[in-house]
Formats: structure tokens, C-alpha cells, sequence
């Protein structure tokens, strides 16, 4: 066996399939830095693109009462470059009272680049609310569809 070669990840079972929302993302040439890579910043707007798509199965608008990203993590796995076919897989990990968690995965080319959390505050009139039981319910059925139950924190 050649000792430069790369572990392949297994291509028969799809890495995002137990993540309700996975969306398609085109690197673009303004995504990359002096390294000819995508810039560690631009993962979070990809990891939005997700969320984006996963609040609009929700129903969500920007006319309902809102969520706010409170936290922000990303690990780094790998590079992306120009050219790459990049999917980014969006689910519901925990609720809390007032907010929940969402995971994300990157992948580029089939395997991961970067995974990380996110945790959206829940807001009404302007303040830190308790999460409606009706987007609760609105979350529990998108993470059904792949068989999965968020997490109930304090």
C-alpha cells in the first residue's frame, strides 16, 4: 500500500443522512483567501445557508417573532478548495427553554471538512422569550423524517 495514501471514507452510506436539511453550496472564488482555500469566516455562512433552508421547512419568516445566533462554534477538518462539491447537513442536536442547538456538517468532495454548533436565543418583542410549544412541535417533526428526537435540556 502506498504510505501517502488518503483514508476514503465509506461511499455507500451518505454521511448527512441522519440530518433533516442538507443543502448544496458553490464555493466561490470571493470564499477563498491568500491560501487558495475557503476562509475559516466563510464556514459560518455556509453553516447559514443551512439554517436558512431549515427555517424555511419550518415555515419560519422574518415577520414571526425571531432567533438570534447567540453562540458559534466550528471545527475545522480540511481544506476547501475552488471547485469542490460542497453539502452541508442542518439538524436540531438540543432544546433548552429559551433557545436550541443546531449541528452542521461540511462536506467537500464526500468527506468532512468541518462540523460545528450553533445556538439560536428565542425572541419576542424585542427580548430573551421561552420557546413556543408550537415551534418545538415544528422541530420535532422535521428531525422525525430521518428519525431523530432533539435532545430536552433545562
Amino acid at each position: 500500500m502506498n504510505g501517502g495514501s488518503r483514508r476514503r471514507y465509506n461511499t455507500d452510506v451518505d454521511p448527512l443522512a441522519d440530518y433533516p436539511i442538507t443543502v448544496a453550496v458553490d464555493v466561490r472564488y470571493r470564499d477563498l483567501d491568500t491560501f487558495n482555500h475557503v476562509n475559516n469566516a466563510v464556514y459560518l455562512t455556509y453553516f447559514e445557508q443551512a439554517r436558512v433552508a431549515y427555517f424555511a421547512e419550518l415555515g419560519w419568516t422574518s415577520r414571526d417573532d425571531s432567533v438570534v445566533v447567540a453562540r458559534a462554534e466550528v471545527n475545522y477538518r480540511r481544506a476547501i478548495v475552488l471547485g469542490q462539491k460542497v453539502r452541508v447537513g442542518c439538524r436540531v442536536a438540543r432544546f433548552g427553554t429559551k433557545s436550541y442547538t443546531m449541528e452542521y456538517q461540511v462536506l467537500a468532495d464526500g468527506e468532512p471538512a468541518a462540523d460545528g454548533i450553533t445556538v439560536q436565543a428565542f425572541v419576542s418583542g424585542g427580548r430573551g422569550a421561552t420557546l413556543p410549544d408550537a415551534l418545538k412541535q415544528r422541530i420535532l417533526s422535521v428531525e422525525a423524517r430521518v428519525g431523530r428526537k432533539p435532545e430536552l435540556g433545562g
